[in-house]
């Protein structure tokens, strides 16, 4: 029973593909995306959009907001505009927001209701800011997610807290994502599954601590 129960919740799953801030200003701007560099996941957000269309999964398309005058995202500039690959597919929905979470200031939430949505798929920018707040939000508001790792990505940091290079930062949040909050998985993987509607599976936290303690 148990079995057929599973198989019923895998095929009747509704998906959502976000695309977040897939802009110039990751690209050419003063934001630029280090790691995984953007030959490999700009690649695989377009695969993925493609995909998704190909599923009769939704999409929404992401664009951040800022003051025209400020040094990213100034609204109306070059850098603030979509990525002409993404910019030129269709997609179901389109958000204007100012914070990191997709969810805050916006009609998502309101938009997922609508549309009958339990799984959010999040690729984009930036792994650890916007992906991050909107993964973590989602969660908390009892939806399934999942993060495709190399459809997504970060700079480096260096602030008065420390140093991190942009590869640490994407592989530790995309190691906290799947201890629970977010299914992690590559495009490949994930294409896949929603071809065959089926759900990917995350981790869970006590796992991820049990692990290091036995190496």
């Amino acid at each position: 029973m148990s079995l057929i129960v599973t198989q019923y919740r895998r095929n009747t799953m509704r998906r959502a593909l976000i695309v977040v801030d897939v802009q110039n200003e990751y690209f050419t701007g003063n934001m630029r995306i280090e790691y995984p560099p953007v030959a490999v996941s700009l690649p695989n957000i377009t695969r993925a959009m493609d995909a998704a269309r190909a599923a009769d999964i939704p999409v929404v398309v992401v664009q951040h907001d800022a003051p025209e005058d400020s040094p990213i995202f100034a609204k109306g500039s070059p850098s603030w505009q979509l990525h002409e690959e993404v910019a030129k597919r269709s997609a179901n929905h389109h958000i204007n927001k100012v914070q990191a979470s997709v969810f805050t200031g916006t009609d998502l939430a309101q938009w997922v209701a609508d549309n009958g949505i339990d799984t959010l798929a999040i690729v984009g920018y930036m792994t650890h800011n916007c992906d991050a707040a909107t993964i973590f939000e989602a969660a908390h508001q009892g939806l399934s997610v999942e993060f495709l790792s190399d459809a997504g990505g970060s700079p480096s940091y260096e602030n008065a807290a420390g140093k991190a290079s942009a590869e640490e930062i994407h592989r530790v949040f995309s190691t906290v994502f799947h201890s629970g909050f977010a299914a992690v998985a590559s495009t490949e993987e994930w294409i896949t599954a929603a071809r065959e509607g089926k759900a990917l599976e995350r981790d869970n936290v006590y796992l991820s601590v049990q692990r290091t303690l036995k190496a």
